[in-house]
Formats: C-alpha cells, structure tokens, sequence
C-alpha cells in the first residue's frame, strides 16, 4: 500500500486531489488541465487509490472517481503528528537567525 506522503508528495496527484473536492470525475475530466496522456493520469490515479485517498464508482460503462474522506481523514491525523515537531523546529530556528551574529575570533 502507498503512503499517503508518498502519494500526495507529486504535485500533479495534489491537484487530482483538489480537483476531486467538486465531485466525480472521469479520467478523461481530470487529464484536462495537464499536458499528459490519460494512461498517465490513470497511473496517478492508481497510487491515489492505493494510498486510499481516491475512491472508484463504476457507473455504466463510465468510472467515476471521488475523494475518499476516511482516507483523507487518515492523512490528516499521520500528518498532525508531524506539526508540533515541525512547529519546534521553525521557531528554534527562527529564534537561531534573530540572534546578532557573534564574532568568535580571538
């Protein structure tokens, strides 16, 4: 199974994403905006499914895909755990740079 990090990591399958918070698309709907083939984007769309982040309906002959919320749910909390770790280290940092350079020279 893919990680959602790993999934969401290519900016290309980002957007899929937040193109899919409008409702169902087809692949041929999701392809539109990117300058590759629709096997590409059935490539992307395969390691956002397999990261549980996007859901298939078939309906007819046509397949529909959709955001799945548990997955995304998912990857909301995997990602939270990281925020305080990342908040401590900007503000370490932020206070490293606000401090006057000292001239350690003899």
């Amino acid at each position: 199974m893919t990680s959602p990090d790993t999934a969401l990591a290519d900016p290309r399958r980002r957007e899929i994403v937040e193109r899919l918070s409008a409702g169902e698309a087809t692949v041929a709907q999701l392809g539109e905006p990117f300058a590759i083939s629709r096997p590409a984007i059935s490539r992307h769309l395969r390691v956002l499914e397999d990261a549980g982040l996007v859901a298939t309906r078939v309906a007819g002959s046509a397949r529909r895909r959709r955001r799945d919320p548990e997955g995304l749910r998912r990857a909301h909390d995997w990602l939270a755990a990281f925020r305080g770790h990342w908040d401590d280290s900007c503000a370490r940092l932020d206070a490293d740079l606000m401090q006057p350079e000292r001239d350690d020279r003899p």
